[in-house]
């Protein structure tokens, strides 16, 4: 029985960590573990995930989910130009964006606005029913999240991973909502489609494999049972955080230990649903849609997840945008090197605020 358990947490941990790209079959020595958690920590003392508490409050999805929004405005309290939309990945939750959060919020050339959400079944966001767990179902919450929240202005969505998707799908559902108000776009670390077909491999990410069936099967029959198995392979789960989601494998323990609180946050079923939904993205189309937008794609070039092949993928199809490649990032570049994407994010706001010239760049600048 000892040993079905064990294998019970993996599997969990498997699935938890392959739609997020983390600890994905990775042996891991305890004791290096528990040496590496307490090794010299530059961010001991960063309330990573827990700045000044702002306005937060509810929005109802189309179809009655709870979506938990914090709004930010800009630090010395004067009139925001824009509104900066952020969106965070899968089985993760708002708290991912610490850094660009405060970044912005101290921005005064141009003063923007910033509002942050969970996305469905994510961090304080409610449940919501599993047929629902889908990317095209989230970019109908984002466009109720601006609809509240900011129903008018200038808008820039800047998404990581699955928030990416989100906005792809969002620009197939509203082209108008781009070319009438979203001024700049920043996709981070997130791809277009063919996910698995570089990095993770495709088949953790199919629901046709017989573990993500299988413990699929158990979460829903058997949550508790689930999700304690998972806790007791915390320290697998740890050591693959930092070894598939950070490109630096000396990366701040409290980065580590802010993803594990994130993703551990998220029910396995959760996780389960929306696999089928990762494994068929395919909006390669919608990414036409940016056109009338200042885009940004970034990217690392250690991502495991989401190689950065993929963000050259999407330069062919937005000749207008812009392309940063990140030396050693991961996939969380946005925690990794949070100085430089906040850097990059501050320059899309300043080009998004000033006013549209007639005649647009036709190629990439490469940084």
């Amino acid at each position: 029985m000892n040993t079905l358990w064990k294998a019970v947490g993996w599997a969990g941990g498997v699935i938890g960590a392959a739609a997020t790209g983390v600890a994905v079959g990775v042996a891991a020595n305890q004791k290096k573990v528990f040496q590496d958690r307490q090794a010299a920590d530059p961010l001991a003392a960063e309330p990573l995930g827990e700045l000044p508490a702002s306005r937060e409050s509810t929005v109802a999805a189309d179809d009655g989910v709870p979506l938990s929004v914090d709004e930010v405005d800009p630090d010395d309290g004067g009139a925001p130009e824009l509104t900066v939309v952020l969106v965070h990945g899968f089985a993760l939750d708002r708290r991912s964006w610490h850094f660009q959060r405060r970044g912005l919020a101290a921005l005064t050339d141009p003063r923007v606005r910033q509002v942050l959400y969970d996305q469905r079944s994510h961090g304080r966001s409610g449940r919501a029913p599993a047929g629902s767990s889908t990317i095209d179902q989230c970019a109908r919450d984002l466009d109720a999240v601006i609809r509240v929240t900011a129903p008018e202005g200038p808008l820039v969505l800047v998404g990581h991973s699955m928030g990416g998707m989100t906005i792809m799908a969002l620009a197939e559902q509203r082209p108008e909502l781009f070319a009438d108000r979203v001024r700049g776009v920043a996709l981070v670390g997130t791809a277009a489609g063919a996910v698995g077909g570089a990095g993770l491999p495709k088949s953790v990410l199919s629901r046709y494999n017989p573990v993500t069936l299988g413990v699929g099967r158990l979460a829903g029959l058997q949550p508790g049972v689930v999700e304690w198995a998972r806790r007791r392979a915390s320290t697998l789960t740890w050591s693959g955080i930092r070894l598939l989601a950070f490109g630096d494998h000396h990366v701040s323990p409290s980065l580590v230990d802010l993803m594990a609180k994130m993703i551990n946050g998220v029910p396995v079923r959760v996780l389960t649903e929306f696999l089928e939904t990762l494994g068929t993205h395919n909006r390669y189309k919608a990414l036409a849609g940016l056109r009338h937008c200042e885009v940004l794609v970034i990217s690392g070039d250690a991502d495991k997840l989401t190689p950065f092949s993929h963000a050259e993928r999407m330069a062919e199809e937005m000749p207008h945008g812009e392309l940063v490649r990140v030396p050693g990032a991961g996939h969380m570049l946005m925690l990794e090197q949070a100085d430089l994407v906040t850097g990059h994010l501050v320059g899309l706001v300043r080009r998004s605020a000033a006013e549209r010239s007639e005649s647009r760049r036709s190629w990439w600048r490469r940084t």
